[in-house]
């Protein structure tokens, strides 16, 4: 679980993947972007344990996380809806996840013992951007039916639905869920 943070962040979606998609708020009314500085980009891939906190993140990066998100977003909605994919989600996905972690490689060491080396990676956002694709290239190819968007009228937070009968309704109970019951409950005793 991630420490409480200055932001609203969402760790309800189930993978890294919806966890981005959620880093939009409130679709159904006002969207409201929590990803506003290269600094927002930052704390999210840190608490999402995707990136070192030493790691800094810059303009650019912001921009690519949103075009990963809206990509993502789109294609998992199409996916799920069994609706039209757009050609330019799938490459835009398809070039993220080619930025991927570098193998580690057997070496002998200075005391002559075998050592995994793992190469550093020349831009660590861009490897973290990469997991978060081939996450999402996961999710429309394995269960995409499990996407799910929050039935609070308001809402509209993705989550992947794990549950047994495959009927999850909210986002979370402490979120939407418990608020909507007791909605339902007060309109019921009026």
């Amino acid at each position: 679980m991630a420490k409480f943070s200055s932001k609203d962040w969402s760790w309800e979606g189930g993978r890294p993947a919806i966890d981005l998609l959620n880093t939009l708020r409130d679709r159904k009314r006002e969207p409201r972007e929590l990803l506003v500085a290269p600094s927002d980009l930052a704390e999210w891939l840190i608490e999402a344990r995707l990136l070192a906190p030493t790691v800094r993140t810059a303009e650019r990066h912001l921009e690519r996380a949103r075009a990963l998100r809206d990509a993502i977003d789109r294609l998992t909605l199409a996916a799920a809806s069994k609706g039209a994919i757009d050609a330019r989600d799938v490459d835009t996905l398809n070039a993220f996840a080619r930025v991927r972690p570098s193998a580690p490689a057997l070496a002998i060491g200075n005391d002559g013992a075998l050592e995994a080396q793992t190469p550093d990676e020349k831009d660590p956002v861009s490897v973290a951007f990469g997991k978060i694709a081939a996450d999402a290239i996961d999710l429309v190819t394995s269960q995409p039916e499990a996407l799910r968007i929050c039935a609070s009228a308001t809402c509209g937070l993705r989550f992947e639905d794990r549950s047994p009968a495959g009927n999850r309704q909210w986002c979370s109970m402490k979120r939407c869920g418990n608020r909507e019951k007791a909605r339902q409950h007060y309109l019921r005793s009026k």
